[in-house]
């Protein structure tokens, strides 16, 4: 049966070889001719690459010759996409000639472009080429450092189709790692995934094969291994890569020595030492020759010794002196680079730290400044503003009562709005009872005590009334002297339903006092099922009148939109805004919409910062929204524009925001 399985490969290689061997020759002829045609540079280097990258398979030499060409085209018209790509290909070849210092020190080159640039697929290229160095050389652990750097930049690629490209080709290098590190269970991970998803795909490489089969024969399952290998040498004889079949030659020879089939581990190790001869891949020129001189020492010392000299001198070529002290120089070389791209690094992080507090100082004293400046001509015996101006965090006490007088002047007119119309009683009814007490003693005078006694009732009627307009306007005073003193901290059992009902009229009747052209809508739907839960009525009343003066604001921009004659929305728009609340299991959820212009979808993320407004200048302190998700944060609760946290705000269709506090509070 081995002896079917060997011919066949003989016969599929010779075959195949001949067939590929033209069509390489073709593609070859077809790059050259591209070369001669082209007259832009940055084609040229691109062609030059890719004649580096095909002749690698097959001529290291010529390789060479057109990624040097390539690279120095690339440097002469400052083409740094093409010269980072070019590094890694001649970095590639180089270590298939076995010289590793200058594999390296290429790599690390382009690296260093992309990096400069940001260019994830380039920097994930030489990611992965400088890891595959560092695995030849038998340092495993640095290996998958490097493999697993270039997977979390393989992430940021937005080519999905080259992301998964440069995706296998980390996880199988990772795999092989961990495999020569006898980390079976790891590598494992890695290749089982690799080998499930290509044969999902129906596709398999043959260095995927390779490795699967590699660590199947480590795992003790033979045959399987060597079946693996054998499909991976009839991919690789398709794709006449000379490189992957060395490899494969030299990994089923050993798999022969280690089942003590020495014939067969001979044969196929000298056909990788052929596979490696013809392209001078000299790391598997070094394994093929090495394990011929130890399969021969116990029989044939002449050949033993004859493979011995060539091992002995490919390996001066990959591990000599002069390659380890150049090796060593390199791998110093990109330390330093490393330490100090991370002292840049730091050093600027600190500075861009400084000059952030800096500026953020800066502001907050131009803020300061303001504040007391416009506080000096109001109130000059007011001395607050010299101790803000001391003290950052004053400014910020400051900047929030500022705020909070703001809303206090909103609550003023529609507290005015509510209290006029128990005055206008008091006030009508006093003019009625000074007529009557006028009529009274006229029928005094004529003794009718009849006609007296039923104005006196009248006047009694009208005292009444009097006293119960006056105890409603003592009621609505006291009410807005609670909601204009600094919040006591204390948490309160409140009708939530009451509180919004309440500040909506009040938000309402205070910008029609402002404006007497401000009309809209508002309706109200109440969950009469929540009854009172415990917090700071103060705060969250605050909260709730910034968000209906929004509200009503959006709807009032919107409307002069419509008057003149903008593609604001459809015809015939009404203005409205809907206040409702919710028991949903142990939170209450208070809604507050409106059908204005909505907010654009980009600073949805940035409503809440200090100091961000929508609105023009003069008409809006950017505090409102800040201070109100500060409050429901120390509430327990949370605010959001839209439910759970997505957006529900459309540009030209409206506003919902959401508050959901707990029903049960400390």
């Amino acid at each position: 049966m081995k002896k079917i399985v060997l011919a066949t490969i003989l016969v599929v290689s010779w075959c195949i070889c001949y067939s590929q061997t033209e069509q390489d020759l073709d593609l070859a002829k077809q790059l050259r001719q591209e070369l001669a045609m082209t007259t832009q540079d940055t084609s040229r280097v691109t062609i030059l690459t890719n004649l580096c990258n095909f002749y690698r398979e097959y001529n290291q030499d010529s390789s060479i010759i057109f990624g040097n060409q390539a690279l120095a085209l690339a440097q002469r018209i400052n083409f740094p996409a093409g010269e980072a790509n070019v590094l890694n290909e001649l970095g590639l070849s180089f270590r298939i000639l076995g010289n590793m210092p200058k594999s390296l020190e290429l790599q690390f080159q382009g690296l260093q472009i992309a990096e400069s640039n940001k260019w994830p697929l380039l920097m994930a290229k030489c990611l992965r080429g400088i890891g595959v160095v560092f695995l030849e050389l038998k340092d495993y652990s640095k290996a998958i450092s490097y493999f697993k750097r270039g997977k979390l930049i393989n992430k940021t690629i937005h080519n999905i189709k080259e992301a998964a490209s440069s995706e296998v080709f980390l996880d199988w290098n990772i795999g092989v790692c961990y495999m020569r590190k006898n980390q079976l269970d790891s590598s494992l991970f890695y290749l089982q995934n690799l080998y499930n998803k290509r044969l999902q795909a129906g596709f398999f490489s043959g260095p995927i094969l390779l490795a699967y089969g590699q660590l199947q024969f480590r795992l003790g399952n033979h045959n399987e291994a060597i079946e693996y290998l054998h499909k991976s040498i009839l991919i690789n004889l398709k794709d006449s890569s000379n490189r992957s079949l060395s490899e494969d030659y030299n990994t089923i020879a050993g798999f022969y020595k280690e089942m003590n089939d020495r014939d067969s581990s001979i044969y196929f190790a000298k056909l990788g030492l052929d596979a490696a001869r013809s392209i001078s891949y000299t790391r598997a020129f070094f394994d093929a020759s090495s394990l011929l001189a130890e399969l021969y020492e116990p029989f044939d010392i002449k050949n033993a010794y004859y493979y011995l000299k060539i091992a002995k001198s490919a390996n001066d070529e990959l591990y000599g002196a002069d390659k380890v002290q150049a090796l060593q120089k390199i791998i110093f070389e990109d330390q330093e680079h490393q330490r100090k791209t991370e002292t840049e690094r730091v050093a600027y992080q600190n500075q861009a730290k400084q000059y952030a507090l800096l500026a953020g100082l800066g502001v907050m004293f131009s803020i300061g400044f303001i504040l007391y400046r416009n506080n000096k001509k109001k109130q000059k015996a007011n001395k607050v503003l010299e101790e803000t101006l001391t003290n950052l965090k004053s400014t910020q006490a400051q900047l929030i009562q500022s705020e909070k007088m703001a809303s206090l002047g909103e609550l003023t007119a529609g507290i005015a709005h509510e209290i006029q119309n128990p005055l206008n009683f008091v006030n009508n009814f006093s003019e009625v009872n000074k007529e009557l007490i006028g009529e009274m003693k006229t029928e005094i005078a004529k003794g009718n005590l009849e006609e007296v006694k039923t104005i006196a009732d009248d006047i009694e009627s009208n005292e009444e009334k009097i006293n119960h307009h006056g105890k409603r306007a003592d009621a609505i005073v006291k009410g807005m002297l609670q909601h204009s003193r600094s919040s006591s901290g204390v948490k309160e059992l409140t009708d939530i339903n009451a509180l919004c009902d309440e500040y909506l009229r009040l938000s309402y009747h205070g910008l029609r006092a402002k404006d007497k052209s401000f009309n809209a809508d508002f309706k109200t739907a109440f969950d009469l099922t929540i009854g009172k839960i415990n917090i700071i009525p103060q705060d969250i009343g605050r909260v709730l009148l910034n968000l209906y003066n929004n509200a009503f604001y959006a709807v009032t921009e919107r409307r002069k939109l419509e008057s003149m004659g903008l593609p604001a929305g459809q015809a015939g728009y009404e203005p409205l805004v809907l206040v409702s609340t919710k028991k949903i299991n142990d939170k209450i959820e208070i809604r507050i919409s409106d059908n204005g212009n909505g907010i654009p979808q980009n600073i949805t993320d940035k409503i809440f910062q200090p100091f961000f407004s929508t609105k023009p200048t003069g008409q809006g302190t950017g505090l409102g929204l800040s201070i109100s998700y500060d409050i429901i944060k120390a509430h327990g609760g949370e605010i959001s524009v839209g439910s759970r946290g997505k957006v529900e705000s459309k540009e030209g269709a409206g506003t919902t925001f959401f508050i959901s506090l707990p029903q049960l509070m400390n």
